[in-house]
């Protein structure tokens, strides 16, 4: 037998030892993805807020979760918040980072698209007679939003490879299932081959919806 058919034939053995990762991971993307959606918008209209105290707790915010790293966050979200009183479960405190660390990233996305608007677009909703919440509303967001999709698509399949960290604090996900499999068999090619392979197939849907969802807007906007 050839070496290639042998690899091949040894990775769909490894395959099965690799998916209750795989469902792991998907449900930690699906959390974090859904509460950096919140967190993105929330801090992001902070950081445009005409209040100088709220601008300025948006940005602390923003500086603190983009400037340290994102493991030694998670290992205070994990290891060192038991000591203040709060524990978390390995989930948790993985959905918890992973969802305010890229939330914050997501929040500059958020601002930067909405000031990327003309501002003669306020004004005509001004002069229309609409209140600021109706001209965000009804203007700036859904033109905002076409601008927001792609560096969206690209922050959420960070979030998924940042995932693979959460097997540091003992989650059982892609990564962690990986590096289990690799040490009781011994295969780190196959095994890690495997495990890149199966990370770049979760992140295509990412990619392709994206561009659907581009597509369908900017067709109906038209």
């Amino acid at each position: 037998m050839s070496v290639s058919k042998r690899s091949v034939i040894i990775i769909f053995e490894l395959l099965p030892g690799l998916l209750p990762g795989v469902r792991i991971t998907l449900l930690l993307t699906a959390l974090s993805a859904s509460l950096a959606l919140i967190i993105a918008f929330i801090v992001g209209f902070a950081r445009l807020s005409k209040y100088r105290p709220v601008r300025f707790l948006a940005t602390v915010f923003v500086e603190f979760f983009r400037g340290t790293s994102l493991l030694v966050q998670l290992f205070w979200a994990y290891f060192v918040l038991p000591f203040f009183g709060i524990e978390l479960t390995a989930m948790q405190a993985g959905v918890l980072t992973l969802g305010l660390h890229y939330g914050a990233y997501a929040s500059e996305i958020v601002r930067s698209s909405i000031l990327a608007i003309p501002k003669g677009q306020t004004e005509a909703g001004i002069s229309l007679n609409m209140t600021r919440v109706q001209i965000m509303q009804r203007i700036i967001l859904p033109q905002a939003f076409l601008r927001m999709l792609p560096p969206f698509g690209n922050t959420f399949i960070e979030m998924l490879k940042g995932t693979s960290l959460v097997s540091l604090i003992t989650l059982s996900d892609l990564m962690f299932q990986g590096v289990m499999i690799r040490s009781t068999t011994l295969r780190t090619t196959e095994t890690f081959a495997l495990v890149l392979l199966l990370y770049f197939i979760i992140a295509i849907p990412f990619t392709l919806g994206v561009r659907w969802l581009e597509r369908t807007l900017v067709r109906g906007r038209a």
